[in-house]
């Protein structure tokens, strides 16, 4: 996986010399730092960039402390640093920065590789408090509503954030996101063409959207979103059952 993202950096850089336009700086120094696995070096000064004048609008950086607060948090030196204990966290809000600086997405695409492990981690950790039950509601609601906003096309996490806002007592935000879900599932083209790490939140979120409707009273309307996602997913059996019982 490091090696696919060394090249798509690669890639970006030979890309970043022909769009001079898009971004002043091709930052390879902190190309480099990552690369050479100095993450608090990179973090350090991608910081600096953040904080200048004359780069704090360019989204490189920002996405560069995404990336390395990431990647410290998966190593126990740091997680054993108070600094970096919520790296994890942090690691999306400065995606969320990211996204609102690539507002045209001139570099979004060239990681995808990136989005896929930060999706997984998100939506991993945010299931698991979303099954912790009501005390952990808020966590869950939390790590859901990052993804929508430094990934808002990919719909699992909407529909994951609705069920939080849902079980909140946050009816109108709820609808607001299931609003947002089918935007997002509609442009996508359909659950059969999302990445796989979206597949397997949307698996996921149809299950829990349909015990939550179910619970509800509205068997219907736990029966069509079940239905929705049977061209995908009729061969997992944890899907299958969960269709079953409701057929």
């Amino acid at each position: 996986m490091k090696r696919l993202l060394l090249i798509s950096l690669t890639a970006l850089v030979a890309f970043t010399t022909t769009n001079v336009q898009a971004q002043d700086k091709q930052y390879d120094d902190l190309l480099v730092k990552y690369v050479d696995e100095k993450y608090e070096d990179c973090l350090v000064r991608a910081e600096r960039y953040t904080q200048n004048d004359k780069t704090k609008k360019d989204p490189l950086p920002y996405l560069y402390m995404s990336m390395c607060l990431y990647e410290m948090s998966k190593i126990p030196k740091y997680q054993e640093m108070p600094e970096y204990k919520k790296a994890d966290r942090d690691a999306l809000k400065w995606a969320e920065k990211y996204r609102k600086k690539d507002k045209n997405l001139e570099f979004f695409n060239n990681y995808e590789d990136y989005w896929s492990e930060l999706n997984t981690m998100a939506q991993e950790t945010g299931m698991n408090f979303y099954e912790g039950g009501p005390k952990e509601m808020s966590k869950a609601k939390r790590y859901f509503d990052s993804m929508t906003r430094y990934y808002p096309e990919n719909p699992g996490p909407w529909l994951m954030l609705a069920l939080t806002q849902y079980n909140s007592n946050l009816a109108k935000d709820g609808d607001e996101s299931i609003a947002k879900y089918k935007e997002a599932l509609e442009a996508s083209g359909g659950i059969s063409r999302l990445p796989q790490d979206q597949k397997k939140l949307m698996k996921n979120a149809l299950i829990h959207y349909a015990e939550y409707l179910d619970a509800k009273g509205d068997k219907s309307g736990a029966r069509a979103a079940l239905e929705s996602g049977k061209d995908a997913f009729m061969d997992d059996p944890e899907f299958k059952g969960a269709y079953d019982s409701m057929n």
